[in-house]
């Protein structure tokens, strides 16, 4: 029966080649992936608002009648199209705009009849709804899924309207709902009081009211939660069953190294290190979650775990997602260790990149095979097949959001169960990154070093912007360094938004015209980047413009300032990694947003980073803000297969259905038992890649 639901969705009657297309773009292949595919919001439509009702300030839903409707320009507004129609009920009129979408005026001809959905305003005398949401009614007679009842609303593909998708999904429910296997056992859904999967399918999409809407949201998240959980709690259950290697944690190297640094470990830092030493002696492999917020000295403890490795004379790789990060590890690691000569003596250190010409990568290849690479720091280079270790005793991983399942285990698979150490700069709230990486241990750095003080964040509109750039001159009146951040390299007239490239120029040419100026982006050579990031390190450069490259690894003290244009074009956490490059000195330092917020999310990210400048909370208000799919991001594949569920505000469902996975882990662990068959299969479609990291048998 489950076969039936990896038909294409060319067999649902009213879908032709056209719209199968417009399906497929949309990432809708399959029947299941139409009857999984959830309404973004729903629209009360059992009582609609009558105009009269309406409350100023509000997002509301009515539906009316088209009365006029007319065209216009606004000259002074570049020429921007205006569709302007008046709409009325038996209560009163409302009129309605449309902005750069001449279009539309097909679908408003005097009759005909609308649903709207869209905030209402006065403006002058009237009452308005700018670019509202709307839907034609085309029979009033019998339209049981679009009227008189609680509507939901999807995120539509191409070609596709309102009115046809829900024709299409419940089309798919009629015919292919019975055909869905429920994973949950039944003893199972009575403990946590859950419906079952063909309920929960047909109430998410066409709830028969509010409250069988929330328990088919519950049902569906529960069962997420569940299915991710499942592979943590194995590969908790094998972490235990395997033996690892019991490290010489403590030794001389790691003493020479904490002595000669320039600076006093934080009470933190030192807490972590001796959390990952203790694990590190244990002879079983060690699976730690290092997080730590943006300049906190995660670098630090990572190089104390690599030592407590190569003082027992096993090796140490350290992956890095990008070749500028690899490279900045490498040059402060080699410094630190420049500082105690013995050290430099003892440990060798060796870097593997990309861009490395063959002749030298097969030297680092020679060299690590034989062992004489202690610590080998790298990028997704290390886990080529040429890359084989003489004895691998631990693995660095950092910013492992960057980085899929897959290739985070590739990498400890070039040796006997080492000992593994996961690093990220995007904190996840402290509860919610144990149950989350249920199969690791957590450990949190939560002090910045003595000395460092908070960066001040200011938000700026367009017409604001000289204020910044005011900010800006004065810094570098005083001898500190400035960062100039756009989200392009060229201009995009699409988007209306300047470029890098040629902002450099005429900064160059006018406001900055004083000063040195340097230019770095993704685009250019890895020699030319490396060759600006020294001059900008020597101070022959006082200020950088630069793209998203800058966000991760880059270490300049004096640079005080920092301003982003277009900062509405950035997530939250990729913001405050940004504003992670200014402040890393003792003087007083400047983040500065020039932005033109117009939606409610960018509006409110803007507010995040003025309000907040610890690293959890932002994190705390993107979850909120963004959803947990977008916020682990495409790479993290079990959290982006969540679809209704929310870590966030559903922590409770997920701790339930963490318990439940244990327990099935320790009672059926090779999913032998018929039920859990069909568990098991749906974990290896949902996610190949644990079938080598898990699942057997």
């Amino acid at each position: 029966m489950e076969k039936l639901l990896t038909r294409p969705i060319q067999y649902l009657k009213g879908i032709g080649p056209r719209r199968a297309k417009s399906f497929d773009q949309a990432g809708i292949h399959t029947i299941e992936d139409l009857l999984y595919y959830f309404p973004r919001r729903y629209e009360d439509r059992t009582s609609l608002k009558r105009i009269s009702e309406l409350i100023e300030g509000q997002v509301q839903t009515i539906k009316a009648e088209v009365m006029a409707q007319g065209q216009r320009r606004a000259f002074r507004r570049g020429g921007l199209n205006i569709i302007e129609v008046v709409v009325a009920d038996e209560s009163g009129k409302i009129f309605c705009v449309w902005f750069n979408q001449p279009y539309l005026a097909q679908y408003f001809k005097v009759g005909t009849q609308l649903i709207l959905y869209g905030k209402v305003e006065r403006y002058g005398n009237r009452l308005q709804m700018s670019a509202p949401e709307f839907e034609i009614i085309l029979d009033n007679n019998g339209d049981s899924l679009n009227t008189g009842r609680i509507v939901p609303v999807y995120s539509l593909p191409s070609l596709i309207s309102q009115r046809v998708m829900r024709q299409v999904i419940k089309r798919a429910l009629d015919e292919y709902v019975t055909s869905v296997n429920d994973l949950l056992p039944y003893d199972l859904r009575m403990r946590h009081n859950l419906l079952n999967v063909a309920k929960s399918l047909i109430n998410i999409h066409f709830p028969e009211n509010y409250e069988a809407q929330k328990q088919a949201y519950e049902r569906l998240s529960f069962e997420e939660f569940f299915l991710f959980q499942i592979p943590l709690a194995l590969r908790k259950l094998k972490k235990k069953e395997k033996a690892g290697i019991a490290h010489k944690a403590e030794g001389r190297l790691l003493d020479k190294f904490i002595s000669t640094l320039t600076f006093t470990l934080t009470n933190s830092q030192q807490k972590v290190i001796n959390e990952i030493k203790a694990d590190m002696a244990l002879p079983r492999p060690m699976q730690r979650l290092l997080q730590g917020d943006v300049g906190s000295g995660k670098t630090v403890v990572a190089t104390a775990a690599c030592l407590m490795c190569i003082q027992g004379r096993y090796q140490a790789a350290f992956m890095a997602p990008t070749e500028i990060l690899a490279k900045q590890h490498y040059n402060k690691i080699s410094s630190e260790f420049i500082a105690h000569s013995s050290l430099t003596k003892q440990v060798k250190i060796g870097l593997l990149t990309g861009s490395l010409d063959k002749k030298k990568k097969e030297k680092i290849y020679r060299q690590i095979k034989e062992g004489e690479i202690d610590l080998i720091i790298g990028t997704h280079a290390l886990l080529t097949e040429t890359v084989e270790f003489k004895k691998l005793g631990l693995v660095v991983i950092d910013e492992q959001h960057k980085f899929g399942v897959g290739q985070r285990a590739l990498l400890p698979q070039k040796g006997v169960t080492p000992d593994v150490l996961i690093m990220t700069a995007t904190p996840i709230p402290r509860t919610l990154a144990i149950t989350l990486y249920g199969d690791l241990d957590v450990s949190v750095i939560t002090e910045l070093p003595p000395g460092r003080l908070p960066v001040r964040t200011l938000d700026f509109s367009q017409g604001q912007a000289t204020k910044a750039y005011e900010i800006a001159l004065k810094e570098l009146a005083e001898g500190s360094q400035v960062y100039i951040i756009y989200p392009v390299i060229e201009e995009s007239f699409a988007l209306d938004i300047a470029g890098a490239k040629k902002m450099y120029g005429q900064l160059k040419q006018g406001l900055f015209k004083e000063y040195r100026l340097g230019l770095i982006h993704g685009r250019l050579k890895e020699e030319e980047q490396d060759e600006v990031m020294r001059k900008f390190k020597e101070k022959k450069v006082d200020l950088l413009v630069a793209t998203t490259v800058l966000e991760v690894g880059i270490d300049i003290p004096n640079a005080t300032c920092m301003i982003i244009e277009h900062a509405e074009r950035f997530g939250l956490s990729q913001l405050h990694q940004l504003r992670g490059r200014v402040g890393r000195g003792t003087k007083d330092s400047f983040c500065l947003l020039i932005s033109s917020a117009k939606t409610q999310e960018a509006k409110e990210r803007m507010e995040a980073m003025v309000k907040y400048s610890d690293g959890f909370h932002i994190a705390e208000e993107d979850l909120k803000i963004r959803g947990p799919g977008e916020f682990f991001g495409s790479r993290q594949h079990g959290l982006t297969e969540l679809r209704v569920g929310n870590p966030f505000t559903q922590m409770q469902l997920l701790r339930n259905a963490r318990d439940e996975a244990i327990k099935l882990v320790n009672l059926d662990g090779r999913f032998i038992q018929r039920q859990n068959m069909l568990i098991k299969e749906k974990l290896l479609q949902r996610f190949p890649e644990y079938e080598t990291l898990m699942l057997v048998g």
